[in-house]
């Protein structure tokens, strides 16, 4: 089992900035790779970013792609969302989620991952 911690969620004004943090304890050895998901209310969760563990390749959304980075703690198994230029259709509760699995071809799908977080919460005021 893996057990997965969010952490930095808040409220910002648009286009301010927040740094999100998942921190990965357990069997974090079989972890293929992590990702960051977002529900918004009345919304089906969609997916932000994601990172393979073995060589750091990263994935995004095109609503981020530009404004968002992922990124992971090479010592620790922990993983990094920076958002940059936020607006307030990012307003969400933000998910970190792990896959055992290979998910290079299906790494924006909820069914890849295995393990998740409770949710931090994004708001961002207009």
């Amino acid at each position: 089992q893996v057990q997965l911690v969010e952490s930095g969620g808040g409220l910002v004004q648009a286009g301010g900035s927040l740094r999100l943090s998942c921190a990965a304890s357990g069997r974090t050895f079989t972890i293929y790779g992590m990702g960051w998901f977002r529900q918004a209310p009345g919304k089906e969760r969609e997916f932000v970013a994601a990172i393979r563990w073995s060589d750091s390749n990263t994935y995004y959304a095109d609503a981020v792609k530009g404004r968002f980075t992922i990124s992971r703690d090479n010592a620790e198994a922990a993983v990094y969302l920076h958002m940059n230029s936020l607006k307030p259709e990012d307003t969400a509760i933000y998910y970190c989620a792990a896959a055992r699995g290979s998910f290079a071809y299906t790494y924006w799908e909820v069914r890849s991952y295995n393990y998740w977080g409770q949710g931090t919460q994004v708001t961002v005021s207009s």
